[in-house]
């Protein structure tokens, strides 16, 4: 590979270094997948884990390496769709990511994008390319066509991007591929005639732009009037309408997500509370709007004044007001003109908290006046708060506040995610290592599992040896020659299976775990529980549906 300017020669050194710190990767190519995704992917504020589960693997898969679906701004998986709420008029956006660790854009990804589009964007039933493209192209897209077939009257946006990266350059792009990517687009819209299509060629010098980019963590925020003070850490203040969607967008007019992460609540579309703030903006009276609406409530981890009307916070976190925020950002978006003559004002309370208690605690009682499902608050928990300090002290980072510690730098493989923890107590404790595959995004719903696995009255050290052990074992399965879905099918399998086998028994219980010598679970003892579950994985069939089912941990217990 030819590598001639400089960023083309920085980002390659990028690339690489970052690969030497990830554990789920071994080859630059492939981990060049991961990374341009993650590059394409920076403003949806994704965890790695997101990432990881989108990449689609290594062959038949019709030149998609990355595949993301996201409606409202949030990110769809399968365990989400028979329970996903759509509001109208929400924008649903396909994401494909094409990423080849090469100095130049050919026509190839081009001609497989056209071909696929063609095959599976279309509303009908997906079986007959089964064997044309793999199980995980085929899940995605049926996904997809579920997403549609569930807005369908609810009159959304439709917008599907393209994103084809390679460490080359932009400018020397052949006049070819760009008659391509036209034909793709005229392919696109001939069977979503309404939707946005787009294709982006990325190049080293846009990936080292977007790698680079930090985000800003420095905000300034104007007052209608001077604020009420209590004190340094806290104040209440008016802010102006057009003020606060300045505030809570982008510099491309995007809702900014991280403002956002900490407030448990997803925007709950057109419900009656919704509806009621949207008549306030759309039909206002004689009544200023903070006369009729609670408010919204900022968490900052420093402020300052600049002026009497004006301060700059650090790091603001809405922790209540997603549904205002949101019917503020809707009422604005698109009319943009009338943010100069808006006089209406929103009541803004702006806190820095004293500690990470005190910040749970408001995000809790902020987030605990209306019905809201309790698993929505977990994290909140003291059980988790604790499990991150023991595991801060052991050299892991408990991802408790998504993405906390990846924006810290730390290495991604010494990140444990919340779900990940989840999956490997319920498959070592509860023996449900097809409930952990299959419901990534949901296992903390259940409160009878909930309150089993998290009960508090388990010693820590429990919960440290999960993690660590599933973080060998995965570590150790990226490693083998198996496909992507083949190891993310067996994974929470091998899990148990090394942990039954150490300890000699399969009911396996919480203080069983704290007999396990870390030092015994090596490449020997999960190569050996590979070979166990991946002989019946392929007597089965070999395919997700296998490490779905309910069955599949039964017939591997009957091996041990």
């Amino acid at each position: 590979m030819k590598l001639t300017t400089n960023n083309q020669k920085l980002i390659d050194e990028c690339i690489r270094l970052d690969l030497s710190e990830n554990d789920n990767f071994t080859q630059v190519n492939e981990y060049f997948e991961f990374f341009a995704s993650s590059m394409v992917l920076k403003d949806y504020d994704l965890s790695d884990d997101d990432i990881f589960n989108g990449i689609t693997g290594k062959g038949n898969d019709g030149g998609i390496d990355g595949f993301y679906l996201f409606v409202n701004g949030e990110l769809v998986t399968e365990d989400l769709v028979e329970d996903i709420n759509i509001p109208r008029a929400c924008p649903i956006d396909l994401i494909i990511v094409q990423a080849k660790y090469v100095s130049s854009f050919g026509e190839d990804a081009i001609l497989k994008w056209k071909t696929t589009s063609s095959n599976l964007l279309e509303m009908k039933p997906l079986d007959q390319y089964k064997k044309r493209y793999t199980e995980k192209v085929i899940e995605n897209f049926t996904l997809f066509g579920n997403i549609i077939k569930k807005s369908i009257r609810l009159q959304c946006k439709l917008r599907i991007s393209y994103y084809y990266t390679t460490l080359g350059l932009r400018n020397e792009i052949h006049p070819n591929v760009i008659a391509q990517k036209a034909e793709l687009i005229g392919i696109v819209n001939s069977i979503y005639p309404s939707a946005n299509v787009t294709v982006h060629f990325w190049d080293a010098d846009q990936l080292m732009d977007t790698y680079n980019r930090l985000p800003n963590t420095s905000v300034n925020i104007s007052f209608a009037d001077q604020p009420i003070s209590l004190g340094a850490s806290d104040m209440v203040a008016l802010v102006n309408l057009g003020t606060y969607y300045n505030f809570i967008t982008d510099e491309s007019g995007n809702l900014n997500k991280r403002f956002f992460e900490a407030n448990v609540r997803d925007y709950q579309g057109a419900n009656s509370v919704n509806k009621s703030i949207a008549e306030t903006l759309y039909a206002p009276g004689n009544e200023d709007f903070w006369w009729l609406n609670n408010g919204v409530t900022i968490l900052v981890s420093s402020l300052s004044r600049v002026t009497s009307k004006e301060i700059v916070i650090e790091n603001p976190e809405i922790v209540n007001g997603l549904q205002t925020s949101r019917e503020i950002y809707n009422y604005f978006t698109g009319n943009e003109d009338m943010l100069a003559a808006e006089k209406r004002n929103i009541l803004v309370r702006i806190i820095k908290p004293a500690d990470e208690d005190s910040r749970d605690k408001i995000i809790f009682a902020t987030n605990n006046q209306t019905n809201i499902p309790q698993y929505s608050l977990r994290v909140t928990d003291n059980i988790h708060i604790q499990i991150e300090l023991y595991f801060k002290s052991k050299g892991l980072y408990y991802d408790r506040r998504k993405n906390y510690y990846k924006n810290l730098r730390k290495k991604p493989s010494d990140i444990i995610g919340v779900s990940f923890l989840a999956q490997c107590l319920i498959s070592i404790i509860l023996k449900k290592p097809d409930y952990a595959r299959a419901r990534p995004s949901t296992l903390l719903a259940d409160e009878a599992i909930y309150n089993h696995l998290y009960s508090g009255e388990q010693d820590l050290e429990v919960y440290y040896k999960a993690a660590m052990i599933g973080k060998i074992v995965k570590t150790t399965l990226n490693t083998s020659q198996l496909s992507k879905s083949a190891k993310n099918d067996i994974l929470f399998y091998v899990i148990y299976v090394v942990v039954a086998k150490m300890l000699g028994k399969t009911d396996i219980k919480f203080d069983d775990l704290l007999t396990i010598d870390l030092t015994l679970v090596d490449s020997v003892a999960v190569n050996d529980a590979i070979i166990i579950v991946y002989s019946k994985y392929t007597e089965k069939g070999a395919s997700g549906s296998v490490a779905k089912s309910s069955s599949f941990i039964k017939d591997i217990i009957d091996t041990l």
